[in-house]
């Protein structure tokens, strides 16, 4: 399956983003996708996953209650709107699909090219 992510840009601090990733397939129940951002020089972290049949999310810490994933289901697409963004937010975004609801990035076996996203202070 092929991942393509789109929506990244540049949003001053407080701002908002939706990230967008479709897949070129359709995702079975039992997958999920989640995000990972990658800021220069720092290993790539989790940001947000969902179960793709059941929709339950989980999120990391530094992004839960601003970020919010979501899916829809007949467009094989997931999103990531972020709001009040701050500056440390700036990444590249990269979303993910496998089959484990995990937080690592192995526990996803596809990935799409990233998306740049700039927060200016």
């Amino acid at each position: 399956v092929q991942l393509q992510a789109s929506g990244g840009g540049l949003v001053q601090a407080g701002g908002s983003l939706r990230l967008s990733c479709a897949a070129s397939k359709r995702i079975f129940s039992s997958g999920v996708m989640g995000w990972f951002r990658q800021a220069p020089g720092k290993d790539r972290e989790f940001v947000a996953a969902i179960r793709w049949g059941g929709s339950s999310t989980r999120y990391a810490d530094s992004v839960k209650g601003r970020f919010t994933i979501s899916r829809d289901k007949s467009k094989n697409t997931v999103y990531l709107q972020m709001n009040s963004l701050k500056p440390e937010d700036t990444a590249v975004y990269y979303c993910a699909t496998g089959w484990q609801y995990g937080s690592s990035w192995n526990d996803y076996a596809y990935w799409g090219q990233g998306t740049q996203v700039t927060v200016s202070s």
